[in-house]
């Protein structure tokens, strides 16, 4: 029997007035009956989170802190369950499920921790003339309620670098997940219930961009809009948004840097864990490689023979790399870049071809810079590598992008190395690593049409509260 889910708002479950069928992005079986809400049940939800407001507020920081402690500990206790949703609904290999979920408790885990060290400073007032005789410090004050808007390709893990950090500061929250990822939305909101959560503070609602997403953008209850997702929704939402603030993480298409004298034999697995993790649907996923023509043909060789040791299939089988996309028409148009990149002189060392939603691991070599391989982010197990005559050479054809967000260097020479970090134009540099690295408590954003603002609990805190000056006049 199909599963019929609900919304959550004010902390009950609702029906809605309108259903949607999810299916399995891998098998294509129905796996469950999705709320599609509408503006008036958008607008219960706002409401609630609009009440609840106050009460965040006034919550003491040791209690926000245990909230999410306790939410931590369920789902370490419900672990099998969470990444058996994730695989289920975005047919990600359950072992790279597993990881999400690892990396999810982390993330509520360092929440937890920063909601206890929410603070602000003290002025030296006397510093200027006229200052004498004051006392003056900082706070930082939470906004109200935090709309959250998400993707599929990490449907816990990027919820929780939106829904932790909020309920840290002090915010109520309404969250919008993406539409083939609900079932860890409404699982979340199951275990925040019994972590201690007050009702209104968390609400989900499924539904359309059109509708649930330009209501939460556009109501002026909402104070802040967290965004993942596509460059053309993100600058759609910050133009809608006015002067309310944004956090947007939007698209990449990362690239490493192979410097000569380089040890390939080492890199290429972390190279090919990079480009072909999740099936490419990762926004720092390795889309473009650029190797110095002395270290060339030997990473070619080595990465295409690592490429095609790859397991792809069913995502419940432990041995699964790669599994299906997220649906059938991203294989088409994956399908479709293939074959253009090809129309402009790229070789396919490997892969190219697809069996129903699944694309092979794919290695193209030769690509022209203006095919969309290399000046759009695939989303796709797709990795393009090219020959470059220097590293100034690889730095220009890295900046040459539309995107921003990380990159990567590898590299004996400390001053290449240096030269690197100064000259590459995006949010982070990974020097003797992939742009694919993060952990959830590191400054994590980009530069250019790869978005606005940071996240990493700490630093998405920041941008949830609004600086408070007092000033006491002792004179």
């Amino acid at each position: 029997m199909t599963t019929k889910k609900q919304l959550f708002i004010n902390g009950e479950w609702h029906d809605a007035k309108h259903y949607t069928s999810l299916f399995s992005p891998y098998s294509g079986e129905l796996i469950a009956e999705i709320p599609s809400a509408t503006a008036e049940e958008v607008d219960l939800a706002i409401e609630a989170a609009d009440q609840t407001r106050q009460t965040m507020l006034e919550m003491p920081s040791h209690q926000r802190a245990q909230i999410l402690e306790n939410l931590a500990d369920l789902l370490e206790q419900r672990f099998d369950e969470a990444a058996n949703i994730i695989a289920e609904e975005a047919a990600k290999p359950v072992k790279t499920a597993e990881g999400e979920v690892t990396r999810t408790i982390q993330t509520y885990k360092f929440s937890a921790e920063e909601a206890k060290r929410l603070n602000g400073e003290t002025i030296p007032m006397d510093a200027a003339p006229g200052g004498e005789g004051r006392v003056a410090y900082t706070v930082r004050e939470p906004l109200g309620v935090v709309g959250a808007i998400t993707p599929f390709n990490f449907p816990m893990n990027l919820v929780a670098h939106k829904v932790g950090p909020a309920i840290a500061s002090g915010n109520a929250i309404v969250l919008k997940p993406a539409g083939q990822t609900p079932l860890s939305a409404y699982f979340l909101a199951e275990l925040l219930h019994e972590a201690g959560m007050p009702s209104g503070a968390f609400n989900v609602v499924t539904g359309s961009g059109s509708v649930v997403g330009e209501k939460i953008v556009t109501d002026e209850r909402v104070k802040k809009i967290s965004f993942t997702g596509s460059p053309e929704v993100g600058i759609g939402i910050r133009n809608k948004a006015r002067l309310k603030p944004v956090t947007l993480e939007l698209g990449s298409n990362a690239a490493v840097i192979v410097d000569k004298n380089v040890d390939v034999e080492k890199i290429v697995p972390r190279c090919v864990t990079g480009a072909f993790g999740f099936q490419g649907q990762v926004c720092i996923s390795l889309q473009r490689i650029y190797v110095h023509k002395d270290n060339y043909d030997r990473f070619v060789d080595k990465f295409v023979a690592a490429t095609n040791k790859l397991n792809v299939g069913d995502p419940f089988d432990p041995a699964t790399d790669v599994s299906a996309l997220i649906s059938p028409q991203d294989v088409e148009r994956t399908l479709e870049w293939i074959d253009e990149a090809k129309r402009n002189g790229a070789k396919a060392a490997t892969g190219g071809t697809s069996e129903g939603n699944i694309v092979q691991p794919t290695v193209l070599l030769e690509v022209d810079a203006s095919s969309k391989v290399s000046c759009q982010e695939v989303f796709a197990p797709i990795v393009l590598i090219n020959k470059v005559d220097s590293v100034e050479e690889a730095i220009e054809a890295v900046n040459d992008s539309r995107y921003g967000l990380q990159a990567g260097i590898y590299t004996e020479n400390i001053h290449t190395a240096m030269r690197a970090t100064k000259k590459l134009h995006v949010g982070g540099v990974l020097v003797n690593d992939i742009p694919t690295f993060r952990v959830d408590h590191m400054p994590y954003g980009g530069v250019k049409e790869s978005g606005v603002g940071r996240e990493g609990i700490k630093y998405a805190m920041e941008e949830m509260t609004e600086l408070k000056l007092v000033i006491f006049n002792n004179n």
